[in-house]
C-alpha cells in the first residue's frame, strides 16, 4: 500500500471543528475535576492532534498492535490529555468515564501516558525529550524492519512503509537528549519521521525568553532536517488546513526527517488564562472554564459535554481504520506470496521465537585462558548475528572498546553516506557520542517491534543514560545495555572513568537485570539467557545490563546454573562449608584464590559466583538456600564497587570487601592490591567472619 500523499486539500466540516473544541473543554474539565494537571497545551494542541488522528495517520483504533500502522509519540507527555481526548474520540477504548477519572487511582488515564497501561499509547513519556528520541528509534527500526522483510520495494510501496509522528514542546527541545536524537535523525536521513513542535513560548517559569533565544528552526535545518513553519489563524488558533498541508509536504520528502514548527497560544481560547504560565500546569478555575465554554459555544453549566453527533462523527475513525487495514492486508498478502522465505522469517519473529538451533552457535571458551568478558561478549554477538537477523545494535563511538560490532562489513547508514560499509539496512549502528539519546532510541526501536536491539558504552557513562534505562524497566522492554570497563580494573584512566557506585545504583532500578559475569563462559551463558528471555514464553520483558571487564580474567568450565543468577562455582572440600565467598565479575577469581588459602588452612570454603542478583532472586527459596545455606553464617561478599547490594546476603556475621570511595589513576593490578581486592585480604575477612559467626 502506498504511503505517498495524494492531496494537500483538507476536508474540514463544522463537526470537525466542534470535535476539536470538544477536546478542549474535555481537557479543561478533566483537570478541573481532579484539581491538578496541564490543561493549557492540550487545549491549544487540539487542532493538531485531531488532524493527525482523524485526517492523517494510518491506524485502526480496533487493533492498536497492527504492524502496518503509523506511530504517534507525545513527547510532551505532561499534556497527556492531548492524547487521551483523541483516543476517546477515535474509539481506541477510552470512554468518557476514563477522562473523568483522569489522574486518579486505577484509571486508564494516568498523569503521563504509560505504555502497556492505556490502549493506543505507544510509549511512556513525561521526562521531557525522551519521546523525541523514542520516535527517532522507531523510525530507525522501521527502516531496519523494511530491510529484513522487503528491501527491494520502491519507496512508499512496501507494506512495511509507515510514518512516525511526534509532538514535542519547548521543554522537549530544550533538553539535551532531543538535540542528540535530532542530530542522529538528520544524519540517518530518516524520511519516515515527522516532528511537530508546539512553539507556544511558555514554560513553567513563564515566557521562554527567560531561558532560550536560539532560532530553533535554523537549528533543525543545521541538523539536516526538512523544516517548515506553520502560522496560526488570525485569531491565534492553530490552522488545521495549514498543518495538514505541511504534513503532506513532509511525507513527500523521503530523504530527510521533517520538522514542522507550529506557533500556538497556550490555553487558547481561554479569555484570561491563554498565553500564561499558569495555564501550563494548573487547573484553570471554575470561572475560567465556564468563560472558555461560552467562547466556544458550550453550556458553562455542563461538564464533560460531548454531543452525540460529534462522537458519531469522530468514531468514524473505526470504519476508516478497518478500511485502511483491509487495503493493507491485501498488499501484505501479495508480499507474502511473492516472498515466502521472508514471510516465514516474519512469522517467526512476530511470534517472538528464535531460529531453530540458535543457541548452538554460542561459543564455549576454553577453561584456563585469560579473556576479558568484553571480548567474549563480542565473539558471542558476532556468532549470534549469523543466525538471529533481527538482532542489531552498536555503540556510542566505543565499538572497539565495547566489542559491539556485530558485522564489520555492514553499517546502518543512509544512502549517500561515503563509508564503504554504509547500508541503509545495515546491522551495526554508530550511535555517536550520544549516550543519552542512544538509551531512548533503543527503547523506541524495541517499542516499534520486530527487531531486537542493544547498545554499548562504558559503565561509568550509564549515568548519561539513566532516565532512559529507568523507562526501559518501567515499560518492561527487552533492551540490552552492553556496559564495559566495569570497575577500577580499567586502570590508568582514573576515577572519572572508574565506576564505583554504578552497580548498586543500577540494581536499585526495579525491573532492571544487572548481569556481571565472572568469565567468558558466564558471558556466553548470560547472552543465551537474555535471548531466551526475549521470547514470548517469558511474558513481560525486562531490560538487561551487561557489566563487562576491560581486563582479562581466568576462564572456568561453563555451568548452566549461571543462568539462575547465582550458583556454586567451587564447592568446599573436607566437609560442609564453614564459610561462603560470594563474588561477581573480575573479583570471582580473587575469591577463588582466597578459597585456596583457606582450604590450605583447613577451612572448607565454598565460592559462589553471582552474576545476576535479580535472576537469583527469581529462584525458589530451596534453590537459594542450597547455594547460600542459612546455617553458614560466615560469609564474605567481594565486589569492586560500593557494598550496598551485599548486606542482605552476608548477614550480621558477614564481611564485605568493597570500594566505598572513588578510584585512582594507576595500573589495575596496583589498584586491586592497594584497595584490598586480594586473596590475602579476602581470606582475612573470611576469618573475621568465622570468628563473628561463633559468638
Amino acid at each position: 500500500m502506498s504511503t505517498k500523499p495524494t492531496t494537500t486539500d483538507l476536508e474540514w466540516t463544522e463537526l470537525d471543528q466542534r470535535a476539536v473544541d470538544t477536546a478542549r473543554v474535555l481537557a479543561a474539565d478533566a483537570v478541573q475535576k481532579v484539581g491538578n494537571g496541564h490543561p493549557g497545551t492540550a487545549m491549544s494542541l487540539a487542532p493538531a492532534a485531531y488532524t493527525l488522528f482523524q485526517k492523517v495517520m494510518r491506524h485502526d483504533p480496533a487493533d492498536t498492535q497492527w504492524v502496518g500502522r503509523d506511530r504517534f509519540v507525545l513527547s510532551a507527555g505532561h499534556s497527556s490529555l492531548t492524547l487521551y481526548t483523541q483516543l476517546y474520540l477515535g474509539g481506541f477504548g477510552l470512554e468518557l468515564d476514563d477522562l473523568k477519572a483522569f489522574r486518579t487511582w486505577g484509571s486508564k488515564t494516568p498523569g503521563h501516558p504509560e505504555y502497556g497501561h492505556t490502549e493506543g499509547v505507544e510509549t511512556t513519556t513525561g521526562p521531557l525529550g525522551q519521546g523525541v528520541a523514542n520516535a527517532v528509534g522507531m523510525a530507525m527500526a522501521a527502516r531496519y524492519e523494511r530491510g529484513l522483510f522487503d528491501p527491494d520495494a520502491a519507496q512508499g510501496e512496501s507494506p512495511f512503509d509507515h510514518f512516525i509522528y511526534c509532538i514535542a514542546g519547548d521543554g522537549c527541545l530544550q533538553e539535551g537528549i532531543s538535540a542528540e536524537a535530532s542530530s542522529m535523525a538528520g544524519h540517518q536521513k530518516l524520511g519516515n519521521l515527522i516532528l511537530l513542535w508546539d512553539d507556544n513560548h511558555i514554560s513553567i517559569e513563564g515566557d521562554t525568553e527567560t531561558a532560550v533565544s536560539e532560532d530553533t528552526v535554523k537549528r533543525y535545518e543545521a541538523y539536516g532536517w526538512h523544516v517548515q513553519r506553520v502560522q496560526p489563524k488570525a485569531d491565534g488558533d492553530l490552522d488545521p488546513a495549514a498543518i495538514y498541508a505541511a504534513i503532506q509536504e513532509a511525507k513527500a520528502v523521503t530523504d530527510r526527517p521533517s520538522f514542522i514548527a507550529m506557533r500556538s497560544i497556550i490555553a487558547w481560547p481561554a479569555p484570561n488564562a491563554q498565553n500564561t504560565e499558569a495555564a501550563h500546569g494548573s487547573a484553570l478555575g471554575d470561572e475560567e472554564v465556564a468563560a472558555t465554554k461560552r467562547v466556544l459555544g458550550f453550556d458553562p453549566e455542563k461538564t464533560f459535554e460531548v454531543a452525540d453527533e460529534v462522537l458519531a462523527h469522530t468514531r468514524g475513525a473505526l470504519e476508516r481504520g478497518r478500511a485502511a487495514r483491509d487495503a493493507w492486508e491485501k498488499s501484505f498478502q501479495a508480499w507474502r506470496e511473492a516472498n515466502p522465505e521472508r514471510a516465514a522469517e516474519y512469522d517467526r519473529i512476530a511470534r517472538g521465537e528464535l531460529p531453530t538451533g540458535w543457541d548452538e552457535k554460542i561459543p564455549v571458551f576454553e577453561a584456563g585462558k585469560s579473556v576479558a568478558t568484553r571480548a567474549a561478549s563480542g565473539k558471542v554477538l558476532q556468532a549470534l548475528g549469523e543466525v538471529v537477523p533481527e538482532l542489531w545494535g552498536g555503540s556510542a563511538d566505543l565499538a572497539g572498546s565495547n566489542n559491539t560490532t556485530i558485522d564489520k562489513t555492514s553499517s546502518f547508514l543512509p544512502e549517500g553516506n561515503p563509508l564503504p560499509e554504509a547500508n541503509p539496512y545495515g546491522r551495526t549502528v554508530h550511535f555517536g557520542i550520544r549516550e543519552h539519546s542512544m538509551g531512548a532510541e533503543l527503547n523506541g526501536i524495541t517499542l516499534h517491534g520486530n527487531t531486537r536491539a542493544y547498545g554499548g558504552t562504558f559503565l561509568v557513562f550509564s549515568d548519561y543514560m539513566r532516565n532512559a534505562v529507568r523507562l526501559s524497566a518501567l515499560m518492561h522492554l527487552p533492551v540490552t545495555y552492553v556496559w564495559t570497563h566495569d570497575s577500577i580494573g580499567l586502570g590508568e584512566d582514573g576515577p572519572t572513568h572508574q565506576p564505583v557506585e554504578h552497580l548498586a545504583s543500577l540494581r536499585a532500578i526495579p525491573g532492571l537485570n544487572v548481569v556481571r559475569p565472572a568469565d567468558a563462559n558466564e558471558t556466553a551463558i548470560a547472552w543465551r539467557e537474555i535471548h531466551r528471555r526475549w521470547t514470548k514464553e517469558y511474558g513481560k520483558g525486562a531490560p538487561h545490563a551487561l557489566a563487562l571487564t576491560r581486563q582479562g580474567v581466568p576462564t572456568y568450565e561453563p555451568d548452566d546454573d549461571a543462568a539462575r543468577g547465582g550458583y556454586v562455582l567451587l564447592e568446599a572440600e573436607g566437609g560442609e562449608p564453614q564459610v561462603v565467598l560470594i563474588a561477581t565479575g573480575s573479583e570471582v577469581h580473587v575469591a577463588v584464590e582466597a578459597r585456596e588459602r583457606l582450604q590450605a588452612d583447613g577451612v572448607p570454603t565454598r565460592v559462589v559466583s553471582m552474576p545476576c542478583v535479580e535472576w537469583f532472586e527469581e529462584q525458589d527459596q530451596g534453590y537459594r538456600d542450597s547455594v547460600l545455606p542459612p546455617a553458614v553464617r560466615a560469609r564474605v561478599a567481594v565486589e569492586a564497587g560500593v557494598g550496598l547490594t551485599w548486606h542482605k546476603y552476608v548477614g550480621d556475621a558477614g564481611r564485605i570487601v568493597s570500594l566505598e570511595h572513588f578510584g585512582a589513576s594507576a595500573d589495575a593490578k596496583v589498584l586491586f592490591r592497594e584497595f584490598g581486592f586480594t586473596a590475602e585480604n579476602v581470606a582475612a575477612k573470611a576469618r573475621e567472619s568465622l570468628t563473628a559467626a561463633q559468638r
